[in-house]
């Protein structure tokens, strides 16, 4: 008797921990079934996937949606509407909104507001701060928590852990990988009467490459000592990436789109305050270092950083203007353009956009287009050429930095366990996302 599925993804170039090939995928239940030929198979859905390539469902392990207390510049909803138009499937969001994500209740509202109303799944960071340093054990393990969060350098409110005495803290009380924004505060707050009003070019000036480097030394450093792992987003330089190298033992490794691609002065010079973001983006000799991490694989997984603001607050003369720019919508195209470029492999790129977030975070049942995983696809055609623009941006934002990018790939569908949610630039099935699992917590209250 022929085995029914409730949908077959048809006829496309499946790349996953096997490699790549013509097969077709069955998901039954939520839950990827069978690939390989399916001809005689039935379901009650299909797509046909003929020239496209079926990947694991990309997992943007950094994305800032600002609700609650920002909406105003995104909110849940549309932050979700953008991830899953961009082709990701689930996304992990910062603790930095108002009030801060820091206990048990801000998390608790958090999935409360995301039930019913996200369109992928998700999972959300609890901030580590002085205050709550002994309770974030017990925190860490709570459901939908998919780690904490530190910010070395400057931040929102008591986000701020800058000292070795609060990190060390902080990391001798978890159990789990924390990721750190690693930028010594105190060497910034020296360097900031060197920002120029007006001048964006100056802001990888007072955010300069040391300041990056001596807090990523200090942060391993510490993590050794208490013997805990630790997860640096977002890194800029060279010489971090060099260190890195030799610390895989502690330490896994976030590139963003932004820093593989845009580079100064020419951003600041072009763009101004939408080129402005922290760690910022640095000048060309940089990019190598980081193009380097990938090809050796010292880098682990991409991040957008998605951080949007107003364009009116962008608006504000430097450095009265914030930093942070949106990214969950367009990682997948500008990235699939770097494949297509021949800076990275697709294999590299599966690796980097889901692999990478299963091993680093310990993701239960996703991150894998193999048996007995969630049913989570993202399809791409890698044969089309779109122009990015403003106007094809759902955040609430309603910019990106990278309007005019002739990008060399396209989403074309998101699937999330089992469930086709965008189709053809279109959100077809809204506010299924549900918490994502981590293997560390299966079973915690």
């Amino acid at each position: 008797m022929p085995q029914t599925y409730d949908l077959i993804v048809r006829g496309g170039e499946v790349v996953n921990h096997a490699g790549r090939g013509l097969a077709d995928v069955g998901i039954k239940d939520g839950r990827i079934a069978a690939i390989g030929d399916l001809a005689q198979a039935s379901a009650g859905e299909v797509y046909d996937a003929t020239g496209l390539h079926v990947l694991p469902g990309v997992i943007d392990t950094q994305v800032h949606f600002r609700e609650p207390g920002l909406e105003w510049k995104e909110d849940l909803e549309t932050g979700a509407r953008s991830a899953v138009l961009g082709g990701v499937v689930a996304v992990f969001e910062m603790p930095n909104t108002e009030p801060t994500t820091t206990d048990a209740e801000a998390l608790a509202d958090k999935l409360a507001r995301a039930k019913g109303r996200m369109h992928c799944d998700h999972a959300f960071y609890v901030g580590g701060t002085h205050e709550n340093a002994e309770f974030l054990g017990e925190l860490e393990r709570l459901p939908g928590c998919c780690g904490v969060k530190v910010f070395m350098g400057a931040s929102t409110g008591t986000l701020l852990v800058a000292d070795d005495e609060g990190v060390e803290k902080v990391l001798r009380n978890i159990n789990r990988r924390a990721a750190f924004h690693s930028e010594d505060e105190y060497r910034l707050a020296e360097r900031r009467p060197l920002a120029r009003t007006g001048d964006w070019t100056s802001h990888p000036e007072v955010r300069d490459a040391q300041s990056a480097i001596q807090s990523t030394e200090r942060l391993v450093r510490l993590a050794r000592k208490v013997g805990k792992r630790i997860h640096v987003l977002h890194v800029t330089t060279a010489q971090e990436i060099e260190f890195l190298a030799g610390c895989k033992d502690v330490a896994s490794v976030e590139l963003t789109p932004q820093h593989l691609t845009l580079t100064g002065p020419e951003a600041y010079e072009r763009l101004k305050a939408f080129a402005q973001m922290n760690p910022p983006i640095r000048d060309a000799s940089h990019q190598p270092g980081l193009w380097r991490a990938i090809e050796m694989g010292v880098a682990d997984v991409f991040g957008s950083d998605h951080a949007p603001h107003t364009r009116e607050e962008k608006a504000r003369p430097y450095p009265a203007s914030p930093s942070g720019m949106p990214g969950v919508q367009t990682l997948v195209p500008i990235m699939l353009t770097h494949v297509a470029n021949g800076r990275l492999t697709l294999e590299r790129f599966v690796d980097m956009t889901s692999h990478g977030a299963q091993r680093v975070f310990g993701l239960a049942g996703k991150g894998r287009l193999a048996e007995g995983y969630d049913g989570d696809l993202t399809i791409v055609d890698l044969k089309a050429r779109r122009t990015i623009t403003h106007e094809m941006m759902a955040t609430r934002s309603g910019w990106t930095p990278f309007d005019g990018f002739e990008a060399k790939a396209w989403p074309v569908a998101t699937i999330v366990r089992g469930r086709i949610v965008m189709r053809d630039d279109e959100v077809t099935a809204e506010g299924t996302g549900q918490p994502c699992r981590f293997v560390e917590t299966l079973g915690a209250a």
